[in-house]
């Protein structure tokens, strides 16, 4: 299945429902990264970060929304989805995003804005990791960068936050 295309304005739209989905997390004392998986124009799958609720270290916003849309599909293979992310996939992520055959990847605030907020990121950008790997996954970084970033600022200020 080829990759559907997207213009500006639904590359927007999307990525806000991954910002909404970030803040429910911070809402629910979660980290603040939030993703959603797109299928002919409709969200397939949607998550936030559940590593502290799941205790699963693993239980990244795009590998949650990554596991819902694989059970609302009934089955493994993606091809054809958009995920959007509010940050830059890390190397577990961009390669679960590659595993699921997922064709294109829409990431907000990058790595090094993760870090500046404090969190541990590998620094091995997710551009790297697919063109080490000879991935075909299609990468637009930068959508909405500022009002992604916005939200570690908005996960600093939450009351009974996780790090």
């Amino acid at each position: 299945m080829a990759v559907e295309v997207m213009s500006a304005a639904d590359d927007a739209r999307w990525m806000m429902v991954a910002m909404e989905t970030a803040r429910r997390g911070i809402a629910a004392g979660q980290s603040p990264f939030g993703a959603v998986v797109v299928r002919g124009g409709a969200a397939i799958g949607v998550g936030h970060n559940e590593v502290w609720k799941r205790t699963d270290i693993t239980a990244h916003a795009e590998v949650v929304a990554i596991q819902r849309a694989c059970a609302a599909a009934g089955g493994v293979d993606l091809s054809g989805c958009t995920i959007y992310t509010t940050c830059e996939p890390c190397p577990m992520c961009a390669s679960a995003i590659h595993w699921a055959r997922i064709a294109r990847c829409v990431c907000g605030a990058g790595i090094a804005d993760a870090a500046v907020a404090g969190f541990n990121e590998l620094r091995l950008p997710a551009r790297e990791v697919y063109r080490m790997g000879r991935s075909g996954v299609l990468l637009a970084e930068g959508v909405l960068r500022h009002e992604c970033a916005q939200l570690f600022e908005e996960w600093k200020a939450a009351v009974g936050r996780a790090y």
